[in-house]
């Protein structure tokens, strides 16, 4: 798959102006690259407060989701994140199958049959999966799961977009992720697996917030051409 050219501001050699299907489809595949390189940590993560299956249940769904992409490069977003999240759904056992498939669903229908949209519209989208997951999930910030680096990632973004590029506010996004991931690293976890060990899920940390952190991260990469 060739690489995009991000859209950017007349004049300006940094500021991207837009989010388009090209650049979501980057951020999906950028996404699924580093799960793959990243599957064993991921597990061994899993392993400690869960069933250790995270980082392979993960990579098995995108990989799923990666072959697909080609067939989505004529595509809308809105038909490109709910391709995603029913490829997740279809294909990834545990939690994270739903709660990621819920998240791209819910994007992709807030994204609608458009093209490109502005940082704006893309901060709309960001926050519609969030609200799916925490209601997939019921999970709520400091419940010690994914939406303890989903939650300050869009708040982060919301925060940052109306003075700055979509570029620069995924960078505030990936940031934020990674502070909420490392900062309920040492909390009891209140949902999900985890929460059966009890005082022995403290000082670990969540795999799912990790891999939300590599989503970030991915996304923040997509969008700013790295």
């Amino acid at each position: 798959m060739p690489r995009f050219t991000p859209r950017r501001s007349a004049g300006s050699r940094s500021a991207v102006t837009e989010i388009g299907a090209a650049e979501l489809i980057r951020g999906v595949e950028l996404f699924a690259e580093r799960l793959r390189e990243r599957k064993a940590e991921l597990t061994d993560l899993d392993s400690k407060i869960g069933d250790a299956d995270h980082g392979i249940n993960m990579d098995r769904g995108f990989t799923a989701v990666a072959a697909k992409l080609p067939e989505l490069s004529e595509a809308d977003l809105g038909t490109i994140g709910k391709a995603v999240g029913m490829t997740l759904i279809s294909t990834v056992g545990g939690a994270s199958g739903p709660l990621y498939g819920t998240f791209f669903l819910r994007l992709g229908t807030a994204l609608g049959d458009r093209r490109t949209v502005s940082g704006q519209e893309f901060g709309a989208a960001l926050r519609a999966g969030l609200e799916g997951v925490k209601q997939r999930g019921r999970a709520e910030p400091d419940d010690k799961t994914m939406v303890d680096a989903m939650a300050p990632a869009v708040d982060a973004y919301d925060s940052r977009i109306g003075e700055a590029d979509p570029a620069d506010a995924l960078r505030a996004a990936a940031a934020a992720a990674a502070e909420g991931r490392d900062r309920v690293t040492p909390l009891v976890a209140r949902k999900g697996r985890a929460s059966y060990l009890g005082e022995r899920s403290a000082h670990h940390a969540d795999p799912g917030a990790t891999s939300t952190t590599i989503l970030f991260e991915s996304l923040r990469d997509a969008i700013a051409g790295a």
